[in-house]
């Protein structure tokens, strides 16, 4: 295989046994950025001088006989909204050019410390805020697959990078599906950890530290056993947390396929899903019943979906609120006050939880709290549900108005983009893990994934099955014309 196309681990097993070396490899995914990138807009940043002294010492050091992790040489880049030394952190935002990152973000700290070659940046949407990855700093992204659509976001650029064979490996962000949605859309594989255990130090504008709720950083590859190596280097304590705790994830619950059980939900009335996108996920359900799995289509935790949605959206919106300016702001308190009182649109749930009173948030909060002492009683009697990442495949590009404004379609239908939100917030909001697998091709020839949720810090489980699929169903399939 094209060596651009092998996952993180086998890159890193080629150089240990020296069929590769790291300065031939970097120079290698240079000039399918050259040749390639064009095309996609999908790497929007290089360091390429340091990456190339980096690759020279791994080098060097393999040949002396030692080691520096288990990424040794392997070149990767990352999400553009991490801070990499030298390299500006914009987010998209045209404001943010000047921000040059004067030191790495704890993420990239971790990987350098694993070996890694870190090269370059890869494309994201304004202010990471979209299914799409444009903005008017760096342009827009392609699909690989069909560049007339969207690469998902907003780690959009990581997973085009991938797919398309331009990176080894990739690091993202991910509220609202940031890393499942672009994930499912290219074809690749993508990881949600639980909330809080990977610290995202560094991953934030305006010299913000705290971090954000729902939000979770978390790795992207070509290879499900990527996602557990990703997991191990950017996961446990920062600094300050390092001195009370130590992480200890538990092993995946089940060895064998058949042994697990799993639930499988493939709509829900909050989010309508592509038939196609069903029957992909469907079919590797099925799968893990021939294989003796217990597998059940109607199970579901004790939670309204309606409420869930309602929830999600609240502390969504709440959450990414301090991004407005104080213009910003006022715009939306002027907004609350015209809306209906029983306006329940999307646009209207996100209006007032842009200004809500810190009073309403703890009733969400505490609404919320309750759903995840449901899912917690579910995840006692099953291992795992198999849900969408998205509700169709890949989009095409549509870039005009707000979010809230566009339509996708949906089983021949327009419906408003933003009702997939669901399948992000459903177990995003709970705090839950989410692996996102390939498992199939639509009509179109679009990639299609599966979303795997756990329960909390079962993060390894998500990804274990995640693997079963890769091994004795479907793994990463490059896109054509990128050989």
């Amino acid at each position: 295989m094209e060596p651009a196309f092998l996952s993180a681990t086998q890159l890193a097993k080629q150089l240990r046994d020296r069929k590769l070396g790291a300065r031939e490899l970097l120079e290698h995914f240079l000039k399918r950025i050259a040749r390639y990138n064009p095309r996609l807009n999908a790497v929007i940043g290089l360091d390429v001088e340091r990456a190339r002294r980096r690759a020279n010492l791994a080098d060097k050091l393999l040949m002396k006989g030692g080691e520096l992790g288990p990424l040794h040489g392997v070149p990767m880049t990352v999400k553009e909204s991490f801070d990499l030394e030298g390299l500006p952190t914009t987010w998209g935002d045209p404001s943010q050019v000047g921000n040059v990152a004067k030191t790495d973000s704890l993420a990239v700290k971790r990987f350098r410390a694993a070996g890694a070659v870190v090269f370059g940046k890869t494309n994201v949407p304004l202010m990471l805020a979209d299914w799409q990855s444009f903005n008017a700093v760096y342009g827009s992204t392609n699909n690989p697959w069909d560049l007339t659509r969207s690469p998902g976001g907003s780690s959009g650029g990581s997973a085009a990078a991938l797919a398309a064979g331009l990176t080894g490996f990739e690091a993202g962000s991910d509220i609202g599906a940031s890393i499942r949605n672009p994930a499912h859309y290219c074809g690749v594989y993508g990881l949600k950890p639980t909330w809080g255990i990977c610290p995202p130090t560094g991953h934030a504008l305006g010299g913000r530290v705290a971090m954000g709720d729902i939000s979770a950083i978390g790795p992207l590859g070509r290879s499900a056993k990527d996602l557990e190596l990703g997991l191990d280097i950017m996961a446990g304590p920062d600094e300050i947390e390092g001195a009370g705790w130590v992480l200890a994830l538990p092993p995946p619950r089940h060895k064998r396929a058949g042994e697990y059980r799993i639930a499988v939900m493939l709509e829900d009335r909050n989010a309508e899903v592509d038939r196609p996108v069903q029957d992909a996920i469907r079919k590797v359900a099925e799968h893990f019943a021939r294989e003796g799995a217990k597998v059940s289509f109607t199970a579901r935790p004790a939670i309204d979906t309606d409420m869930a949605q309602k929830v999600y959206i609240a502390l969504l919106r709440a959450a990414t609120s301090g991004r407005q300016s104080d213009a910003e702001l006022r715009a939306s308190i002027e907004a609350e006050r015209q809306l209906a009182g029983g306006d329940e649109s999307y646009r209207a749930r996100m209006v007032r939880a842009n200004v809500m009173r810190h009073r309403d948030w703890l009733a969400f909060n505490e609404t919320r709290h309750r759903m995840r002492l449901a899912w917690a009683a579910f995840f006692r009697e099953w291992d795992a549900v198999l849900m969408p990442a998205a509700s169709s495949a890949a989009v095409p590009h549509d870039q005009k108005g707000e979010r809230w404004q566009r339509q996708i379609t949906v089983n021949n239908k327009r419906v408003p983009t933003t009702d997939q939100l669901f399948w992000a917030g459903y177990p995003g909001m709970a705090l839950l893990p989410g692996a996102v697998a390939p498992v199939g091709l639509s009509p179109e020839g679009l990639p299609i994934g599966v979303q795997i949720v756990c329960a909390q810090y079962h993060d390894r489980t998500a990804i274990h099955l995640a693997r079963l699929i890769e091994r004795d169903y479907q793994g990463f399939v490059p896109p054509p014309g990128y050989d």
